[in-house]
């Protein structure tokens, strides 16, 4: 995969917030982690729900994000949830 919106999950448009977030290639995002992407993505779009999160986490993996294992689903909720969203 060359491009970001080569992997699952990620369409022009998250494609476009991650770069502007400072992450460039499929690469990057996968050593910098789900939450990290996430944390960056948040501060320049605070509407990024749970579900970015997910699709983040899910593209990492290669797999759809419908398809993380629960536990994965429950750590991100969890990390989700401590970042104090309404």
């Amino acid at each position: 995969m060359t491009k970001l919106s080569d992997m699952p999950n990620i369409g022009k448009e998250l494609e476009k917030q991650l770069k502007k977030a400072g992450v460039e290639t499929p690469g990057q995002l996968i050593e910098l982690g789900s939450k990290e992407a996430f944390l960056r993505i948040r501060s320049i779009d605070s509407s990024a729900c749970i579900n970015r999160l997910y699709a983040l986490e899910g593209a990492i993996q290669n797999i759809r994000w419908h398809y993380l294992s629960q536990d994965i689903k429950d750590e991100l909720k969890a990390f989700y949830l401590s970042l104090n969203v309404k």
